[in-house]
């Protein structure tokens, strides 16, 4: 069972969607009964990351999802700030992350003449290693909308995007999980062939 979790923050229609398409059911929900039972979980998310953690406390959710993820070896995907939520921490707030990537994340340098926030199209290229990049669509473009990006080049790094010239990390894998900073429910061909690279190499 693939389990969408429902925090209150995300695309979540667009992300059952876009599975649907790939011929994948999935169940949004924020019910602990049943993201323990989850095959695969998908953390989404658009907004602050402030709020993001604290309504995955108050849904009582955060250790729920460090037994399935860090013990049970759970895959998970996470998703714009889903993904950013996934580590350390962020210059946007002051509440820690879930801490399972060692990574931090800082607000795009305007002074560098980046537009904040970043919302656009941008090519996207990985390392050989990426599960999650596996035999995509020759010169990949994916949809991204934020202000903050991942800090300097982390270990698990494996994606990255580009933005006028500004090179950034946006995507983490480990193990059993992995994080992007675009949304692949926007992104046609090129994230339905991402989702379903998670759902069969994870």
């Amino acid at each position: 069972m693939i389990v969408i979790i429902n925090y209150g923050l995300g695309n979540l229609g667009s992300i059952q969607n876009m599975l649907k398409k790939i011929g994948v059911r999935s169940v949004i929900t924020s019910d602990i009964a049943t993201i323990k039972e989850a095959s695969k979980l998908i953390l989404p998310g658009v907004g602050s990351f402030d709020a993001g953690m604290k309504n995955l406390k108050e849904l009582n959710l955060i250790n729920t999802l460090r037994i399935k993820i860090l013990e049970e070896k759970t895959p998970v995907l996470g998703i714009c700030l889903g993904m950013q939520l996934m580590c350390q921490k962020s210059d946007e707030g002051t509440e820690p992350g879930l801490g399972w990537f060692n990574a931090e994340l800082v607000r795009f340098n305007q002074a560098e003449g980046l537009k904040v926030p970043h919302m656009n199209w941008a090519d996207t290229r990985s390392l050989p290693s990426s599960k999650i990049f596996n035999n995509m669509f020759e010169d990949p473009r994916f949809y991204y909308v934020h202000s903050y990006h991942i800090k300097d080049t982390p270990a698990d790094s494996t994606l990255y995007g580009k933005y006028n010239g500004f090179e950034f990390v946006s995507g983490l894998e480990r193990d059993n999980m992995a994080g992007v900073q675009f949304h692949p429910e926007k992104s046609h061909r090129y994230g339905m062939k991402l989702l379903q690279n998670f759902i069969e190499n994870f």
